[in-house]
């Protein structure tokens, strides 16, 4: 870990005490996106609710800047003015490096078609079955850790070969024990599970992005 990275992981907890009881799954789900992002892979992101709104805004850190700019590599603006773009210089100075990441949460044809024609609980399930690929992280929100259709996702994503980092609240569900990691904020009320679950993402974010553009 690097040094700045350890400074973003240190003062999270200065100012986030109660979460200290989640320091080492946060490092476990740490280390396997960043393995995964090496080696080539992307992390697929699932929730229902409000756990689907945290879903989105995942994706939205990664695949966009966070708090660290991301420029294109040089060989991007060759690439562009190579093949014929007049604005090529524009493109290359507006575009930035983004962390390859899908909200399954997104795509409404595709989740009413899955609904209607397999069923409810298979939503994300079916979605992780043909994005997914081994060596892919799964992080998958759950207030309870019991919601069918993320925890079917969460066993389809181990067979596949991912690794899964589950955010639940502080009793874990059925998915303490599937998840690879699983982060169990210490709250049981709904809204306030997902007021903690809010700063743990950000802190991986931030981590990941450090990690790699610091």
């Amino acid at each position: 870990m690097k040094t700045s990275v350890k400074k973003l992981y240190e003062d999270f907890f200065d100012q986030y005490p109660q979460l200290s009881v989640c320091s080492s799954e946060i490092i476990s789900a740490f280390e396997a996106i960043c393995t995964c992002y090496r080696a080539g892979g992307k992390l697929l992101v699932c929730g229902n609710g409000g756990s689907a709104s945290d879903a989105e805004h995942i994706v939205g850190e990664l695949m966009n800047k966070f708090a660290i700019k991301r420029p294109a590599p040089a060989q991007m603006r060759d690439r562009l003015h190579e093949s014929g773009a007049k604005n090529a210089d524009y493109l290359f100075s507006k575009l930035e490096q983004g962390l390859a990441a899908i909200s399954l949460v997104s795509q409404t044809s595709l989740m009413t078609a899955i609904i209607n024609d397999i069923g409810a609980d298979m939503v994300f399930a079916q979605q992780v079955y043909g994005y997914g690929k081994e060596g892919d992280v799964l992080l998958a929100l759950s207030t309870s850790g019991n919601s069918p259709n993320v925890v079917n996702a969460v066993a389809v994503a181990r067979a596949v070969g991912m690794f899964t980092i589950g955010f639940t609240g502080e009793n874990g569900g059925i998915m303490k024990e599937m998840c690879d990691s699983t982060i169990c904020v210490p709250e049981r009320i709904t809204c306030k599970v997902q007021q903690l679950h809010l700063p743990v993402y950000h802190l991986l974010c931030s981590m990941v992005e450090d990690e790699f553009f610091g």
